[in-house]
């Protein structure tokens, strides 16, 4: 009897068993027809995993389910398989990484994307604790990739395959360059992965995200619906025709593609100032900053067509580890990315010890904060913001410390300074 897996043919979790029987020599088939939400209600199926949950492997002694429980078991078909190791230690690190795969990978990337698919209650400072987390893990495992090709020895085992289809999951729903540029040799530690030749005949062509998943909009309640006399027999099947000719009208017009809205701030009246001019000025200036950077923002800025703005974060007695904080800024500027045609900004954290304190200086398109940044970036609530008064010398003075990433900066030392541009 061959082994039989029940999920969904995207499911990443039925791919770790896929894969291992791949590396493996051994043959799993996939169930035909299985349908999510329906196939794994049957009482058949109920009897193999009593939660209902995918994956489940069919084995001729039972069934077995987990997605690890169930790779370890293919791969464990095999005597002496090199994928599961060929000493003790090996086996130990083998294992370490899967439970680092799953407890700290998989489960960081999922209370970070699902809530914005929808399962779950979308909650700002869930989220920013979640990317935290898996920014700490990323970092972790960069280090380790730094001087490892592979996870456990130099060819690819168990913990590989795991481990791969876990960050599979991140680079292809919401891991988007910008983010994992952070972590280069996990990086080239994944591309490398995904493209040998067993686990490519699984996962296919892998593309990475290129934006987040929108944020769920609240909807308001339904309006119940009333109910309708059931059609006569002799009527539905005119009502079908006129049903297929109404779907096959949608999308005729779905395939037209309709013209993309302008964005308010392109059509505010012409500039003086090109903000590529300035971002360009501010990355090449390396010496003299403030007579030639400094000067150079001032001669530019257009005080009709943009206005600057400081921001304090709301709650700096939350700030007690250094590096949650700058993950925590770090994370800000990764949403604000959709305005980077529009802005400039400067964010520090400040303070010797904690808590720590978080400002910034930001530059839009405009005399106020664009709509579109405030409804799309929920950070923006956590901070106070003040427009600048440039009539004020002493604002003035603090816009051109803050360019500058002057220390000490209001009496304080510099723990970090990052820049949007």
């Amino acid at each position: 009897m061959a082994l039989i897996l029940h999920a969904g043919k995207t499911n990443k979790n039925a791919f770790k068993a896929l894969i291992a029987a791949e590396y493996s020599g051994v043959q799993v088939k996939m169930v035909e027809n299985f349908e999510m939400g329906v196939s794994n209600k049957t009482p058949e199926f109920i009897k193999m995993n009593p939660l209902g949950k995918v994956p489940v492997l069919e084995t001729p002694e039972g069934p077995v389910f987990e997605s690890n429980a169930i790779a370890r078991y293919v791969a464990r078909s095999k005597v002496n398989n090199p994928i599961c190791g060929s000493t003790l230690i090996d086996y130990g690190h083998i294992e370490q990484w899967i439970d680092f795969a799953a407890m700290e990978i998989d489960a960081n990337i999922a209370k970070w994307l699902y809530p914005r698919l929808g399962y779950g209650v979308y909650l700002p400072p869930a989220e920013e604790a979640a990317i935290a987390a898996l920014k700490r893990a990323l970092g972790a495992l960069n280090t380790h990739l730094a001087s490892n090709t592979f996870l456990v020895g130099h060819a690819v085992t168990l913990a590989d395959i795991i481990m791969t289809c876990n960050l599979y999951l991140g680079f292809f729903q919401i891991m988007t360059k910008s983010f994992t540029s952070e972590f280069p040799h996990v990086e080239r530690y994944f591309w490398t992965l995904v493209n040998q030749p067993k686990i490519k005949r699984i996962l296919g062509e892998v593309k990475q995200a290129v934006s987040l998943p929108p944020v769920p909009s609240k909807k308001p309640a339904a309006q119940p619906k009333e109910t309708k006399p059931k059609a006569e027999p002799k009527k539905e099947a005119k009502k079908e025709v006129e049903k297929q000719a109404a779907k096959a009208e949608a999308a005729e017009e779905e395939e037209a593609p309709k013209p993309k809205p302008k964005n308010p701030l392109d059509l505010l009246p012409p500039s003086k100032m090109v903000l590529d001019d300035w971002k360009r000025l501010y990355s090449n200036t390396k010496t003299n900053f403030r007579e030639v950077a400094i000067k150079g923002f001032w001669d530019m800025y257009d005080p009709e067509g943009y206005s600057l703005w400081f921001c304090d974060y709301k709650y700096n007695e939350e700030n007690t580890v250094s590096f949650v904080t700058m993950n925590k800024v770090g994370g800000f500027l990764q949403r604000m990315d959709l305005a980077r045609k529009y802005a400039f900004g400067k964010m520090l954290v400040i303070g010797a010890n904690p808590p720590f304190k978080v400002k910034g200086l930001w530059l839009f398109r405009g005399q106020e904060i664009p709509q579109f940044v405030i409804d799309e970036c929920y950070d923006m609530e956590l901070y106070e913001w003040k427009k600048v008064d440039l009539s004020d010398a002493a604002q003035k003075e603090r816009v051109n410390q803050m360019i500058e990433d002057c220390e000490p900066f209001e009496g304080e030392p510099l723990l970090d300074a990052k820049c949007f541009k």
